[in-house]
This record gives C-alpha cells, sequence and structure tokens, in this order.
C-alpha cells in the first residue's frame, strides 16, 4: 500500500494516478472532500487529514509500506514560511512513528540552508527533517512547475505577460504530470534508492520562449515585460502576498535569479513546454 500526501493538488493526484493505473492499493491524503471524487478509482482510499495533526497523519501513514510527502503551499497572504515550516515540521514527526520503509519527498531545485528564502529554504529544511527520521529517503527535487505559467493565461491574451525573470534567463521547466511518474519510479524503486535526484522537462527555456509560445498558440503577438529587481517586493504584493510572504519569496525568486540551478543529469520528462500551454490554451477557451 502506498500512502499519497497532496493527493488533490496537481503533483500528488499525477501520483495517485501512476499507482491507478498500476493497479496498486493507494491511500490518497486530503485536506477535504472537495474536489476529492476526482481520484475514486479501483484499489483506493481517500482519507481526510490536517496534517497539521502529527498524531492523525501517522495513524493513516501507518496504513502503508511507502508514502509520498508533499508539503502544501501556505495561503499567500498569511507568513508563508511560518506556516509551511509549522506543517513541514508535523509531517516529519507524523513520519517517525509507523514502520515505513520508504518515503519519497517532494522538493525544488535550488533548495539551500537559510533563513526565509521561500520554498527554497522551507524544503530544503523538509528534505533535512524527514532524513532525520531514519527513514530511507528518496528526494525529488523537481524544476519550475509549468502550471506556474497558468497566472499568465489572461494576460496573455491581452497581449502582455510581466514576471520578474529577465527575459533570457535559461530555466528548467517541468510538468506536474512528469513529476509525478518520477515519483512513482522512486516509490518503487529499491529501499537503497534513496537521495537527491533532479526532475525536469525535456528541454530549457527562457521566459522570451514562453511568451512566444503563447503568442504561437494565442494566435497573437504577446510582449514580455520584466518586473524590475527593486520593484519584486511591490509586485508580489499587488498580487494579495503578505508583507511576510512578499519578502520572503523576493529573496527566493532573487536567489533563483542570480544562481539557477542546471544539473548536468537530470530525468527528463516528456511534456515541453508548447504541450503543456497548448493544452492550458484549449482547456480555457
Amino acid at each position: 500500500m502506498y500512502v499519497v500526501l497532496g493527493a488533490s493538488g496537481h503533483i500528488g493526484s499525477s501520483v495517485v494516478k501512476a499507482l491507478q493505473e498500476r493497479e496498486l492499493g493507494v491511500t490518497a491524503v486530503v485536506h477535504s472532500r472537495e474536489n476529492a471524487d476526482a481520484l475514486d478509482g479501483p484499489h483506493t482510499t481517500i482519507r481526510v487529514v490536517d496534517i497539521r495533526d502529527a498524531r492523525a497523519l501517522a495513524g493513516v501513514l501507518g496504513t502503508g509500506q511507502r508514502a509520498f510527502l508533499l508539503n502544501p503551499p501556505a495561503n499567500p497572504g498569511t507568513d508563508t514560511d511560518a506556516a509551511e515550516m509549522a506543517t513541514a515540521s508535523s509531517i516529519a514527526e507524523a513520519v517517525r512513528h509507523p514502520r515505513l520503509e520508504k518515503v519519497v519527498v517532494a522538493s525544488t531545485y535550488g533548495a539551500q540552508p537559510g533563513i526565509r528564502i521561500g520554498d527554497l529554504s522551507v524544503l530544503y529544511a523538509f528534505e533535512r527533517m524527514v532524513e532525520a527520521t531514519g527513514v530511507p529517503t528518496a528526494i525529488n527535487r523537481g524544476a519550475y512547475y509549468f502550471t506556474n505559467l497558468d497566472q499568465f493565461l489572461d494576460a496573455a491574451r491581452a497581449g502582455r505577460i510581466e514576471t520578474p525573470f529577465p527575459g533570457g534567463l535559461v530555466m528548467p521547466m517541468v510538468s506536474p504530470d512528469d513529476l509525478g511518474v518520477a515519483a512513482v519510479a522512486r516509490l518503487m524503486s529499491a529501499i537503497d534508492d534513496v537521495g537527491v535526484q533532479y526532475v525536469e522537462g525535456p528541454e530549457r527555456l527562457t521566459f522570451r520562449q514562453v511568451a512566444e509560445v503563447f503568442a504561437e498558440e494565442l494566435g497573437r503577438s504577446v510582449e514580455l515585460a520584466t518586473t524590475p529587481r527593486a520593484e519584486i517586493e511591490t509586485y508580489f504584493r499587488s498580487l494579495g502576498f503578505s508583507n511576510e510572504a512578499a519578502a520572503s519569496y523576493t529573496r527566493m525568486m532573487k536567489a533563483t535569479i542570480d544562481g539557477v540551478e542546471l544539473p548536468d543529469s537530470p530525468t527528463r520528462g516528456s511534456t515541453n513546454a508548447r504541450d503543456y500551454i497548448g493544452r492550458l490554451v484549449k482547456r480555457e477557451r
């Protein structure tokens, strides 16, 4: 039996689907029944659990032999670092109690030690917390999610998208479906398949190229505007981020811009930007 946290999200649902296709037993953990019906399938149990309740979560993890661990993003209107560190700590505490054979942790390119660098520092701390439980831990660091591009669709339709990333900055990007497939591969691999692996799509591209793909799929010109570095924090506040979250995400953005992680031998998925954006445009028509 496999336990999947964040099962109703982009990556978690892909993990559940991939396990269902293999006719393997799955316990899909969600925070509410809303959207959970899409996870129904053979050999699948849906459990509603507050991951901040380590005791309850430990009970669910104890029903499986292996687990996919995803620390969910906090509401950007809150202090995201504080909220996500709390859930990371709760998940790690829950992992200590069941006799799990192995876990797979969802993390990110650029994960690094530090304080308030958004996902980069929170997920690095999450990796270390889970490893400290003594359960064999495989860590999949995913590139920039294609789902982050969803927010640009309406702006692209109007002819102009804006991002803090410089237009010529080369970025690894990845589909959640490819992250799900990669996670299942490690869930099913040998117990000693542990440590960090990187997962990205078949190609690296720039945001200038992203704008070009939107233009081709929408059949219109799309201008790319880069938010000046000094205005990044204001940009996040304009999106409804709290002061704490805006400051943290700004440090994360600047750290990424200054040093995009480009591993030599990542695991590569099959979905490219044109595939993803093309489906996004068709879905939202």
